[in-house]
């Protein structure tokens, strides 16, 4: 096992985790339940489901794409997403 790439991922998932809707998510279910491990661990295994099925994907598409091509895809994808927000608000001023 790579335990540099692991560390990475670790760091990289853990950070970017951090304050998002999901973890947002958890704590509203978390408040309102009267068993906050059953939402520790439905949330855990949510977030292991789609980790894994990212993992899985990204190892398919990388036997057919070389790295170079993708990182160049998702720093594009990136980039449209990053316009969208700074220059097109599509959401409607509140009065």
């Amino acid at each position: 096992m790579d335990w540099n790439l692991l560390g990475l991922s670790f760091i990289t998932v853990f950070l970017s985790e951090l304050g998002d809707k999901s973890q947002l998510a958890a704590i509203a279910l978390s408040g309102r339940s009267q068993s906050p491990k059953a939402v520790f661990f439905g949330t855990a295994a949510a977030l292991l489901l789609t980790s894994l099925l990212g993992a899985l994907a990204g190892g398919a598409v990388a036997e057919f794409l070389p790295t170079r091509l993708l990182k160049a895809i998702a720093a594009v994808g990136f980039a449209i997403l990053a316009v969208r927000l700074l220059f097109f608000n599509d959401s409607e001023p509140t009065p």
